[in-house]
């Protein structure tokens, strides 16, 4: 599958006449609890040539394709996307971290994550995570709750926990969440995975009640401290001379 992934991200640079500075696995796959018939979400960044900055008009900043073969993709422009990290975006910190990558420039993920690392605002990703997980909470013990709707209240419950209790970026991949929470759910969050790795992405599986109410009470932490973060502004100066750097 990576050789078709790389061969389509190659044909999107030419029909666009673009440069991929990076491209990576965004979603469960990224997460580490993918299902047998999960997509493979295919997140990049692209830059155009520098006339393309000097036009006075706003252009498209995005591109997506589908294929027929599961291959879901969607790309930010290198200017959107800075704006976007500048702002702590949740879902592209998802793909500059991501740790499955498809092909990048080493300098420049390096650099761009240095800038994401000094200027994470831990407000916005808190809020975004939080009110996330206050939705997917509401349908665990429900006839609506499936395996991955689980996961995703887990997770998005551990990422706030873990800005909370860090002020740092979460990790992206799932298991690296379980030092903020006690070592006896380890294995049962393991072998859930293991479960859901071989039933489809809509299975109604049990999942234990233990877990459950972790997830409730993880929210419910979450809820009674946010208030609590500290607001961090970007430097705009630092965005702009990484800017100016790539672009020329």
């Amino acid at each position: 599958m990576k050789t078709k992934i790389l061969e389509k991200l190659s044909e999107i640079e030419k029909e666009n006449n673009i440069e991929i500075l990076f491209a990576v696995e965004s979603g469960s796959r990224a997460w580490g609890f993918e299902s047998p018939d999960s997509d493979y979400d295919i997140r990049f960044v692209y830059k155009h040539k520098k006339d393309w900055y000097l036009n006075l008009w706003e252009q498209k900043d995005t591109i997506e394709f589908m294929t027929e073969d599961d291959l879901d993709g969607s790309g930010w422009e290198f200017k959107k996307a800075l704006k976007l990290l500048a702002k702590s975006n949740a879902s592209f910190l998802g793909w500059l971290f991501s740790p499955i990558v498809y092909r990048a420039d080493d300098s420049f993920l390096k650099d761009i994550k240095t800038i994401a690392n000094n200027n994470f605002n831990p407000v916005a990703g808190f809020y975004h995570y939080h009110s996330m997980s206050k939705g997917f909470e509401e349908t665990l013990n429900t006839d609506e709750m499936t395996l991955k709707s689980f996961f995703y209240a887990i997770r998005t419950a551990l990422c706030a926990n873990w800005i909370y209790k860090n002020g740092t970026i979460p990790p992206v991949l799932f298991t690296r969440l379980y030092p903020i929470i006690n070592e006896k759910y380890h294995a049962i969050l393991n072998d859930l995975i293991h479960l859901k790795s071989k039933h489809i992405e809509k299975s109604t599986e049990p999942v234990n009640d233990s877990l459950i109410k972790l997830v409730r009470d993880i929210v419910a932490e979450n809820n009674s401290i946010r208030n609590d973060l500290i607001n961090k502004k970007p430097n705009p100066e630092e965005f702009n001379a990484f800017f100016l750097k790539i672009v020329e």
